[in-house]
C-alpha cells in the first residue's frame, strides 16, 4: 500500500513543526525518517497514523485521501519503542487481541484466529512461548511480540517509532537483520523513525533525513550524503574532520598554509569549510610541504583497528584519523597529515569539484 504526502504542515500552537512536508513511499517499501531530536519525525509518523492532526496539506494511503478519518479507520499497524503489550495477557492473546475484539460481522472464527496467530509466532521465531506472559520476556522478545500485534489485523501500512530504542547494541543488531528478513519475506509498506544512522542505513530502502521540520534529503543507503547532499546532511552523517580553507582564482585551496589542488567549478574565491573524512587523512611522522601540521592528543583502539585524535591550527576542531595498523604514534607527537580526499562548502552550499586526476 502506498503513502502519498503532499505540502503537509503541522504547528503546535504558533511553532511550526513541520513544514511544507512532501514524500513519497511506494507499496512495500520501507522507508526510514533520520534525523536529531526535534526535527519532526514523531509527529511525521503519527500524522500518518491518524494519531495526530495535520494544520495543512494532503494524505493519501493508497490513493485515497485519508486526512478526515480517524486512526482506527486508517488500518496502520503501530510499534511503539516502549512495547506496549497488555502485562495480564500471554504472548499469544496479546497477538490476538486486535482479531478478537473485531465487530462479530468481520472477526474471524476461533480457528483462523489461532492459525493467523500461530503462523505469526513462527515468522518471529518465538513459537514455544506462546504461553508466556510479556514479564517471561526479554526485550528483544518483547517488541517482536509488539510487530507481530501490529501485523495480526493485517494493516495497509506499519508505522515504527524508534522500535528498537530501547534495546542493548547486541539486541538492535539481532533485531535489525530480523526485521529487514521480515519485510522481505512479507512485504508490507512501512515507514520507521530512528536517530540511528546504523540502523536507517542497515533496515530501510530509502533514507528520509530531516531537520527542524524540513525533509533536508531522500536516498537510498548506498548514495546518501553523496547525491545532492548539503552541509547538514554531510555532518549529520557519519564523523567528519572541518579544516579551515581559503580557495583562490587559480583553483587551490589553502589549508593551514598548504596548497591543495581542487579546481573547483563554482566561481568565487574566498573562505571555505573543508570536510574530510576520518578514513580521507594520510598520517605521517615526517614533515611533507603538501601535508597539515598537527599534534596528537590521544591514540584510541576500537579493536580491529586505532584512530589518533589530533590538533591542528587549521581545524575547527579536534581531528580524527584512522590508522593503519603499521603506524607509530602516541599523545604528544607531531605529525603531518595528507588529505586524500575532500569537499568543500561555502555556507550551507556544496563546492561542485573536478575529479581529481583533472586538478594538476
Amino acid at each position: 500500500m502506498s503513502i502519498e504526502i503532499r505540502h503537509l504542515t503541522h504547528h503546535f500552537g504558533a511553532e511550526p513543526v513541520l513544514q511544507d512536508i512532501s514524500l513519497s513511499v511506494a507499496d512495500g517499501e520501507m522507508v526510514a525518517l533520520l534525523g536529531p531530536s526535534g526535527s519532526g519525525k514523531t509527529t511525521l509518523l503519527r500524522i500518518i497514523a491518524g494519531l495526530t492532526p495535520h494544520t495543512a496539506g494532503e494524505l493519501y494511503i493508497s490513493g485515497e485521501e485519508v486526512s478526515g478519518l480517524a486512526a482506527g479507520e486508517r488500518r496502520a499497524g503501530f510499534v511503539f519503542q516502549h512495547y506496549a503489550l497488555f502485562r495480564h495477557m500471554t504472548v499469544f492473546d496479546n497477538i490476538a487481541f486486535g482479531l478478537t475484539v473485531l465487530p462479530r460481522k468481520i472477526r474471524p472464527s476461533k480457528t483462523a484466529i489461532r492459525d493467523k496467530v500461530m503462523s505469526l509466532l513462527d515468522k518471529i521465531q518465538m513459537p514455544h512461548l506462546a504461553d508466556r506472559y510479556p514479564a517471561q520476556l526479554s526485550g528483544g522478545q518483547q517488541q517482536r511480540v509488539a510487530l507481530a500485534r501490529a501485523l495480526a489485523a493485517e494493516p495497509r501500512i506499519l508505522l515504527l517509532d524508534e522500535p528498537f530504542g530501547a534495546l542493548d547494541a547486541g539486541v538492535r543488531t539481532e533485531l535489525r537483520r530480523w526485521l529487514r528478513q521480515l519485510h522481505h519475506t512479507l512485504g508490507f509498506t512501512a515507514v520507521f523513525v530512528t536517530h540511528d544512522q546504523e540502523e536507517a542505513l542497515e533496515v530501510a530502502d530509502r533514507i528520509v533525513v530531516m531537520r527542524s521540520g524540513h525533509i533536508e534529503q531522500v536516498a537510498a543507503p548506498e548514495s546518501l550524503g553523496n547525491d545532492d547532499s548539503n552541509r547538514f546532511v554531510t555532518e549529520f552523517l557519519g564523523q567528519i574532520n572541518i579544516f579551515r580553507g581559503d580557495i583562490g582564482t587559480d583553483g587551490v585551496v589553502r589549508i593551514g598554509g598548504v596548497r591543495q589542488p581542487v579546481a573547483a567549478l563554482t566561481a568565487g574565491s574566498g573562505p571555505v569549510a573543508v570536510f574530510v573524512r576520518p578514513w580521507s587523512l594520510t598520517l605521517q611522522n615526517t614533515f611533507s610541504a603538501d601535508a597539515v601540521a598537527a599534534r596528537v592528543v590521544t591514540i584510541r583502539s576500537h579493536g580491529h583497528y586505532r584512530t589518533a585524535v589530533v590538533t591542528a591550527e587549521a581545524a575547527e576542531d579536534e581531528v580524527t584519523v584512522i590508522l593503519p595498523p603499521d603506524t607509530r604514534a602516541a599523545a604528544g607527537d607531531s605529525v603531518w597529515l595528507t588529505i586524500r580526499e575532500l569537499r568543500l562548502f561555502r555556507g550551507e552550499d556544496e563546492l561542485a569539484l573536478l575529479p581529481q586526476a583533472q586538478c594538476a
